[in-house]
């Protein structure tokens, strides 16, 4: 009997669906016993201004999104992905929200995922009784495409669900119509997930970073959440880092511990619809009424504040450090408390903010995800007694670093080395250039070879002496000279010795900007030399296994020494140039580990270099020498003369 019910339930939900009484528009679809996805358009309506390219032309387009669980098991959190093709611009989306966290109105035309809101999950027809409102959603798309002129259709490429665990076939327009694109999704039966159709509330996810919204106390027209910040990234952290959000149904926050709206500001709810509906509210203690606040963090001195701190893992100036230097310190937490607005005022509805996004100062760029319900946080009960103690409601916001195309450094290397009089300076503009300004400096000459001493002077001071150098050394001589690298740090890597059973290398940092970095770190990746790491003389220093490859050394300061200060006056401000904040270490290696590497050659110099999480910007070229192309060793040389005075004697 047990082993007839999957196909009992399939009879059922073909008795339930055929006898329903659905419109045309709902019957679309049923054959599919899965996840059907529509997306249906109609011609677009000409917009000014008029222009006299076709293919930049602005059109408004109206479109819906149908999504319809047509299987067996309930879908949670769904994600769907619009291939726009056009250069779309969407302006409003209703009952959806953009899955990485961009506010609309946003540009679009290389694709995005859309995630369900307020709607995020999405029943079956069996546990519903065929419930349209349970098991469909609709969005509404208003935006502007550019160049599909009537009569032709802004169709996107594809659509398809990105929730795991999913194929879908390919999309197909309707054969009549050319106005609606459609596609079936169905379960992978290949794919081996954490999670069984049962379980109430999807598993928590992974990611370079995780944002935790716990609700804690909750009452009919406000509740108490507590937000932590979780870094997972062994070379990723945040300083400074400022947290935002949207709020969908006008909350407010009245008061915080832990953390503070970088404005304060109450009188958009004194003016607003919030003022009205609160009369008895003073509203001169509201903090933050704005619809999307940006959160920072406090001071360490506010950490013992009895009426904004006292929160465990907060007030560190917005640092979190990755869990490779110090778990303890990988972790930010606030608590706040949020008043509702009609009509969801009782103590089981609640909603988290939408729309999150993280950043910090010289640190990775993030891309986070819509909050997810997962089953709330557990915490060790404060009576003491061996139990653990459930939060009333948790969501999970999964952030990953990302790249965005022409992004620039932040940070930037130069490679000298001691058989090299010339440095090889950071690229130029390697952490990018002002556009549309007037220059007099090129952007693509690269970056001229200079004297160890000039790394110390800011570039602007730099142009005599690299001319100089120049003309030393026969250097060539761009004309317009190269413009500045633009970076606020700068690492040299300096090649030191290189003998049989060893080599080593010195490692400056420099920080050319006014931003004092607490808690620093820098990680180099090599190749071929890193298992031979032995130890750095003034940081600490420690090997690192990262995916499974053993090839990164992280490095920080010493224990009162972690501290990268930013750049200072000279002596004479009126004729002395500015001081980088500088710090400088040897790293030692052993070649008893490494056989066979080549120092001079490439192996002794990093394949990547990161600063706080940030990786920097390489030279293009190494030091060489007549010597090292040879494969003699320079010490060699330098030992010629004497053995050949031994043998003369």
């Amino acid at each position: 009997m047990i082993s007839r019910l999957p196909s009992l339930i399939v009879v059922l939900a073909t008795i339930i669906l055929s006898t329903t009484s659905f419109t045309d528009a709902q019957t679309d679809g049923l054959s599919c016993n899965g996840i059907f996805i529509s997306y249906s358009t109609s011609t677009a309506l000409r917009l000014p201004p008029n222009v006299t390219d076709p293919k930049k032309q602005p059109y408004r387009f109206d479109s819906t999104l149908t999504v319809v669980n047509n299987g067996l098991d309930e879908l949670k959190s769904w994600k769907v992905f619009i291939g726009f093709q056009h250069n779309e611009f969407l302006v409003s989306a209703s009952n959806a929200v953009i899955a990485d966290g961009t506010t609309l109105p946003a540009a679009v035309g290389n694709g995005t995922v859309l995630a369900g809101f307020p709607m995020t999950d999405l029943k079956t027809a069996v546990e519903t009784a065929g419930d349209w409102s349970q098991m469909r959603t609709q969005i509404k798309l208003l935006g502007t495409v550019f160049g599909v002129a009537p009569p032709a259709i802004p169709l996107p490429s594809s659509i398809k669900l990105t929730n795991d665990g999913f194929i879908c076939g390919k999309a197909t327009g309707e054969v009549l119509e050319e106005d609606e694109a459609k596609v079936c999704c169905t379960r992978d039966p290949k794919f081996k997930g954490s999670i069984t159709t049962d379980e109430k509330f999807l598993p928590r996810q992974n990611g370079d970073l995780t944002i935790m919204y716990d609700v804690i106390r909750s009452y009919d027209s406000n509740y108490w959440a507590e937000v932590a910040i979780t870094n997972h990234n062994t070379l990723g952290r945040l300083d400074n880092w400022r947290l935002s959000w949207d709020w969908m149904y006008g909350e407010f926050i009245f008061s915080m511990k832990g953390a503070y709206p970088s404005v304060v500001d109450s009188s958009g709810c004194i003016f607003g619809k919030q003022g009205t509906f609160y009369k008895e509210l003073d509203f001169a203690n509201v903090l933050n009424c704005e619809r999307r606040p940006t959160i920072i963090d406090l001071p360490p001195t506010k950490f013992n504040d009895t009426d904004i701190g006292k929160i465990p893992s907060c007030c560190r100036n917005g640092t979190i450090l990755p869990p490779s230097m110090d778990p303890s310190k990988s972790v930010s937490r606030f608590q706040m408390q949020v008043y509702k607005m009609p009509p969801v005022l009782n103590r089981s509805e609640l909603s988290p903010p939408q729309n999150w996004k993280i950043s910090g100062s010289l640190n990775p760029d993030y891309k986070c995800g819509p909050p997810v319900r997962v089953s709330p946080t557990e915490t060790p009960d404060s009576s003491g007694l061996p139990l653990n103690k459930t939060v009333m409601a948790s969501w999970q916001v999964v952030c990953n670093i990302t790249t965005a195309k022409g992004t620039s450094n932040k940070c930037c290397v130069s490679f000298s080395a001691y058989y090299n009089e010339s440095v090889i300076p950071c690229k130029t503009c390697a952490c990018g250039c002002p556009r549309n300004v007037p220059r007099t400096c090129s952007t693509t000459a690269p970056a001229m070879w200079l004297p160890s001493q000039a790394l110390l002077v800011p570039f602007e001071n730099r142009t005599a002496q690299a001319v100089a150098w120049a003309n030393l050394k026969h250097l060539p001589l761009p004309l317009p000279m190269p413009c500045s690298d633009n970076c606020g740090v700068t690492i040299n890597w300096h090649l030191l010795t290189d003998y049989n059973k060893g080599w080593s290398a010195r490692v400056t940092l420099f920080n050319w900007g006014e931003t004092n970095f607490a808690d620093w770190f820098a990680a180099v990746q090599m190749d071929k030399a890193a298992a031979g790491f032995e130890k750095m003389y003034s940081f600490n220093a420690s090997s690192l296994e990262i995916d499974g490859v053993n090839n990164t050394i992280i490095m920080q300061g010493l224990e009162g020494l972690n501290y990268l200060v930013g750049e200072t006056n000279g002596a004479d401000p009126r004729r002395d140039p500015r001081v980088p904040g500088k710090q400088q270490s040897v790293i030692s290696f052993t070649k008893k580990t490494t056989p066979g590497i080549s120092v001079v050659r490439g192996d002794g110099f990093p394949t990547k270099v990161f600063f706080n999480g940030e990786e920097c910007s390489l030279p293009s070229v190494l030091p060489t020498s007549s010597a090292s192309r040879k494969g003699f060793p320079y010490a060699t040389l330098m030992l010629l003369p004497l053995l050949l005075f031994v043998f003369m004697l």
